[in-house]
């Protein structure tokens, strides 16, 4: 059992940790104004006798080195489509048409741009994996010692 969390919990705290720097790519990336060209909500229904989930979708116009490109990702890792217009709604009023905004370029990709971060939450909560890890350990050493003698 204690082999067992120990490799439950570190493959959990790999995973947020790869979470972790991948939220913090981008804030390595160029700072570039933009301009929203369009956003808009896309409600779909993933089956027939769902509710509808929405999502924002916006295009936006950047340059680099004088070569005008344009991108449609909010972030790294878009959020999920959300059941609740009104939060699909407050997220587009964010980035209305024709507005003045700041985006991130990859400066070894211009071609991939985010206007906003991710998330480094993963950072702040690994500690609970990790406790689990730990346990683990407690367990292998409490087993080790029952049959050592110790």
């Amino acid at each position: 059992m204690g082999v067992f969390l120990i490799a439950a919990g570190s493959f959990f705290a790999w995973r947020m940790w790869l979470s972790y720097e991948k939220a913090q790519t981008t804030r390595n990336w160029s700072q570039v104004p933009c301009r929203i060209v369009s956003s808009r909500i896309k409600s779909e229904r993933p089956t027939p006798h769902s509710n509808p989930a929405h999502r924002v979708e916006v295009r936006y116009e950047y340059e680099v080195n004088g070569i005008k490109l344009s991108s449609t990702r909010i972030r790294q890792v878009e959020r999920a489509p959300t059941l609740h217009f009104d939060d699909a709604l407050q997220r587009q009023e964010q980035y209305p048409t024709g507005s003045a905004q700041v985006c991130w370029v990859n400066p070894a990709a211009a071609d991939e741009a985010v206007l906003e971060h991710g998330s480094r939450a993963a950072l702040y909560s690994i500690w609970f994996p990790l406790l689990f890890v730990l346990g683990g350990f407690g367990m292998l050493r409490g087993a080790l010692r029952r049959n050592c003698g110790a």
